[in-house]
């Protein structure tokens, strides 16, 4: 039985004690215990990262050049190691052009299957372009002639277009034709043929006239023969007309040609419905669906004001000046009859698009420069968009670049409509829809199209397989909770639990065995009625013989695993060890396990017993329509602890992030900046500042810890000068520092760590061995406060700096605020890259409880539960309860229901994701939400409530 286990012996990776663990294989087994436990330790820097090591080492040297180096990590020996695949919360994609479908290889199917079946419209209205092989011409004319019938076999060469036409009759006359066929009407071209300049003409090559007779194959040849070199003159067209049954004509096209109009289209490739490739991407935006272009909104903010009183911002400071362009400008708006003292919204359309867009003739002008020089033109005039979108596009510095761009924002293009494709490509349609048209549809709905789909016996034949995968993958992405989501969605904007749903599709579709999957909190971002689809998922992956590890806190994940490891007991330095494992109903009654305290209600968070009535205050929106959202109307009462609820996908960050946020951003700040879209926004005036704490480290770079984050230790280092040996010598604060030169080891430049290149086996970092990784030197090392030295001080936990600097006020401030929202584990010169989002989030909140409060401050939290544990959460709230104590708002984007249940006032969204949400079903306190009979959230907040 030895194989049906992961066996894993001395572990000490990060926090971890030296651990011994085994887990059972072909198993759904969760990870779980405090921020910091040492979760992820165990399962992706120990187990994963093994299994990378060990599939990289049996490469050749020659294929490991091109990987990233992978560290063995600290642990004396893992049994039982699958192949590891690991499925995390980073982000999908930071480029423009990867969408959903991109990113699942959706989009490589649906162009297979446009360009196999798919059938191009003409885009001028005159219906489908069909195609037919000269075989099939030969055939038809077969079918629908009769015996004794005349035939001519025309070739179009001129198809509504002006002209005399002169050289080309001259020219079909040198190639012995003998007749055309001019608008409708038979010439020999013998005759001198004279055709209206300035009228639209159409002429067709008479090829060959003859009567059919059905059993004469040496006339069968010579249709043959006529048609193919009339093909050869009309570009793929020909026209069979019967003169005596009353001139009816047939058109073929062995190309994709419009009879009517003569639009055509290449042969069908996929490369043709690719916005990624020349021939099938817009020529307008390149495929990005997207241009940027001068905004209106942000060059003139306030349009109550005049020119003259700064109503254009760029122009505000040249009002009135010698500036060339300010006095081109003006002689613009003289020629317009434009008054400078009139308010910019009491303009007409005409003069605003002039102002905007510049002259609709030629102007003269003339502009004195400084020197006294005279300079006259007679020229168009740009407009403030056109001078701000060359200008950016022209400038070589960066600076400046900054500047313009500020004037700017991506906006739909114009041409394709954001649909990214060219006409050519958009012309193609399978059931009335286009590639474009089908990515834009949820992926639930594209599901039911694909079922639905109407073909031809031939074209299933030909579809089958392309239809196939198409299927299976959109619903694996329907069966993980997205079924909300289009393809052509940005995959920027996707969050880090959808990328990682995403991921996790595309495994399920791969029906690979025998694998590690480990997953870092799968359910983040979901709701509770999606998470059903998720628990499905991962239970099918299980099935199909594979190990599945998860990093998670949800309930109803720890429910439906079959085994659960508990580690513990604290955080940081107070973790690394395991606590308990086994079964959910074996941890729920293990005395150890923190986590089956919680499961089994031993511990809850509890319901508060009357919910605060705030402050009397308001924000109102009306009329919320960006993205989903339904003409909405938003009430955001003031001094409450404020959740915004509904299932994923209903709208909840387009309305706190987009609306609200960058509302107040733009009315409180007067930023320059495009909030979404909103008819008015009242109430601002009652808070006077607004944070986002999102869940981002707290810095980019392993230089950052929470010390430097906090500013405590610019308290500590002023703390290490007043100390008499530093006086003495002389010792100035930036000698504490391990970012200037000075104090710092002068060999890693206060890294504590070098560098060091192996060639194709990448970068190791190896402990500095002048500093032996103290990142100071050895004679700021020499200076001590209570017998420890600034590095011994970095190298505290906070609990353990707060117990040190008791008697400094100043420090012990600080380190408090950090101990209250439940980080008294992390070390104060820890590497901000190794805070996971919750600690970050954790650590931004403790500077704001230092700060005063006015009382008067509005935050917001995307998700704030992210990472966490319930007993986590538990922390997090008092500290929110801290912040709105002092009179301020809190407004957070929340999917936990023992969040939500300690709010006092709720909005939730739905009814359902994508195109089906966007409206508000129910608002109140948390009583008033479970009330509501159409609301999903409702439905569950209901059991956590009657705890």
């Amino acid at each position: 039985m030895m194989n049906k286990k992961i066996i894993v012996k001395g572990a000490r990776e990060h926090n971890l004690k030296n651990i011994d663990i085994e887990i059972p294989k072909e198993k759904l087994v969760v990870f779980t215990g405090l921020s910091g436990s040492g979760k992820s330790s165990l399962a992706f820097n120990t187990i994963y990262a093994e299994g990378e090591r060990r599939y990289i080492e049996s490469l050749s040297s020659f294929s490991r050049q091109f990987l990233k180096s992978v560290e063995k990590p600290d642990v004396d020996e893992i049994e039982g190691l699958s192949p590891a695949i690991s499925i995390d919360q980073k982000s999908t994609s930071h480029n423009p052009r990867s969408t959903v479908g991109t990113t699942t290889e959706i989009h490589d199917h649906l162009r297979l299957l446009f360009a196999n079946i798919g059938t191009p419209f003409c885009i001028n209205g005159h219906g489908p372009i069909k195609t037919s092989s000269l075989k099939e011409i030969i055939e038809t004319i077969k079918k629908e002639t009769q015996d004794e019938d005349q035939i001519f076999i025309l070739a179009p060469v001129v198809r509504d277009k002006k002209g005399t036409h002169k050289d080309l009759l001259i020219k079909l006359k040198k190639e012995n034709f003998l007749r055309v066929q001019v608008n409708g009407e038979l010439r020999s071209l013998e005759e001198d043929i004279e055709l209206e300049q300035n009228k639209r003409h159409n002429i067709d090559i008479v090829v060959d006239r003859l009567i059919y007779k059905i059993n004469d194959e040496d006339l069968q040849s010579r249709i043959y023969s006529a048609i193919e070199v009339g093909l050869g003159y009309s570009n793929g067209l020909i026209r069979i007309q019967y003169p005596k049954r009353n001139n009816e004509t047939k058109l073929f096209s062995t190309k994709y040609s419009c009879s009517e109009c003569g639009f055509s289209i290449p042969n069908l490739e996929a490369n043709l419905f690719s916005f990624n490739k020349k021939n099938g991407a817009c020529e307008t935006c390149s495929g990005l669906g997207v241009n940027l272009e001068a905004d209106p909104a942000l060059i003139i903010p306030d349009s109550s004001l005049s020119i003259r009183e700064g109503g254009i911002l760029y122009y505000k400071n040249l009002v009135d000046s010698t500036n060339i362009e300010w006095q081109k400008f003006k002689v613009l708006c003289d020629y317009y009859l434009i008054d400078l003292n009139s308010q910019i919204n009491k303009l007409n359309e005409k003069q605003l698009n002039v102002i905007l867009y510049g002259s609709e003739e030629p102007i003269e002008s003339k502009i004195t420069t400084v020197s006294g020089n005279v300079l006259r033109s007679f020229d168009y005039i740009e407009g403030i968009a056109n001078v701000i979108e060359r200008r950016y596009v022209e400038t070589k510095s960066e600076d400046n670049r900054k500047y313009y761009g500020k004037y700017m924002m991506s906006k739909v293009c114009k041409t394709c409509d954001g649909k990214r494709l060219n006409d050519i490509a958009l012309s193609v349609k399978i059931n009335n829809l286009s590639i474009a048209d089908f990515v834009e549809m949820t992926i639930e709905d594209e599901l039911t199209f694909l079922l639905n789909l109407n073909l031809t016996e031939q074209q299933e034949k030909i579809a089958s397989l392309v239809l196939n995968q198409l299927l299976s993958r959109i619903s694996f992405l329907n069966e993980v909770g997205l079924n909300y989501l289009t393809l052509s969605r940005s995959a920027t904007t996707l969050s880090g639990g959808e990328a990682q749903r995403i991921r996790l599709a595309k495994q399920l579709g791969s029906k690979l065995s025998g694998v590690l999957y480990v997953l870092d909190e799968p359910s983040i971002g979901l709701h509770q009625r999606d998470n059903d689809k998720l628990i499905s998922t991962l239970k099918k992956l299980r099935d199909l013989g594979n190990t599945l590890i998860v990093v998670e806190h949800d309930e109803d994940t720890m429910k439906a695993s079959d085994w659960i490891v508990d580690i513990g007991p604290g955080a940081g330095i107070d973790g690394g060890n395991i606590t308990a494992q086994g079964t959910y109903e074996e941890i729920c009654k293990n005395p150890n396990s923190l986590t089956g305290k919680y499961l089994s209600k031993q511990l809850s968070i509890p319901t508060p017993k009357k919910r605060r009535g705030g402050n009397g205050l308001k924000i109102e929106i009306k009329g919320a329509t960006e993205n989903n959202l339904k003409n909405i109307d938003v009430t955001l009462p003031l001094g409450k602890f404020i959740s915004v609820t509904g299932v994923s996908g209903s709208g909840k960050s387009t309305l706190v992030e987009e609306v609200i946020y960058k509302g107040l951003r733009k009315e409180l700040n007067k930023e320059l900046i495009r909030p979404g879209k909103y008819k008015s926004m009242k109430g601002w005036e009652n808070i006077d500042k607004i944070i986002y704490v999102s869940q981002d480290p707290i810095g980019k770079t392993p230089r950052s810890n929470p010390a430097t984050y906090t500013s405590v230790f610019d308290d500590i280092r002023d703390l290490y000068t007043e100390i008499p040996e530093s006086k003495i010598r002389g010792y100035k604060k930036g000698r504490f520092s391990f970012n200037v030169p000075g104090g710092r080891c002068d060999a890693c430049s206060g890294d504590g760590v070098v560098r060091v290149d192996m060639q194709f086996l990448g970068y190791v970092e190896v402990i500095c061995e002048i500093c032996d990784g103290k990142r100071y030197n050895e004679e700021t090392l020499q200076i001590k406060y209570r017998g420890k030295n600034i590095w011994n001080v970095l190298n505290m936990t906070v609990q353990e700096a707060y117990d040190f600097f008791e008697n400094i006020p100043k420090i012990r401030e600080k380190l408090e605020t950090i101990l209250a929202v439940g980080l008294g584990y992390i070390k104060l010169g820890q590497n901000a890259t190794t805070l996971s989002g919750g600690e970050a989030q954790r650590v931004k909140l403790s500077t704001f409880l230092l700060k005063k409060q006015t009382g008067k401050t509005l935050f917001l939290l995307d998700e704030p539960t992210t990472g966490l544990h319930i007993d986590d959460v538990k922390r997090l709230i008092s500290v929110l309860n801290i912040l709105v104590d002092q009179g301020n708002t809190v407004l957070t984007i929340e999917h936990n229901l023992d969040f939500i249940k300690v709010s006092d006032y709720v909005i939730d969204l739905g009814p359902e994701g994508g195109s089906g949400g966007g409206q508000i079903m129910v608002t109140g306190t948390p009583e008033q939400i479970i009330e509501s009979k159409e609301s999903f959230t409702a439905k569950y907040l209901k059991e956590y409530l009657n705890d």
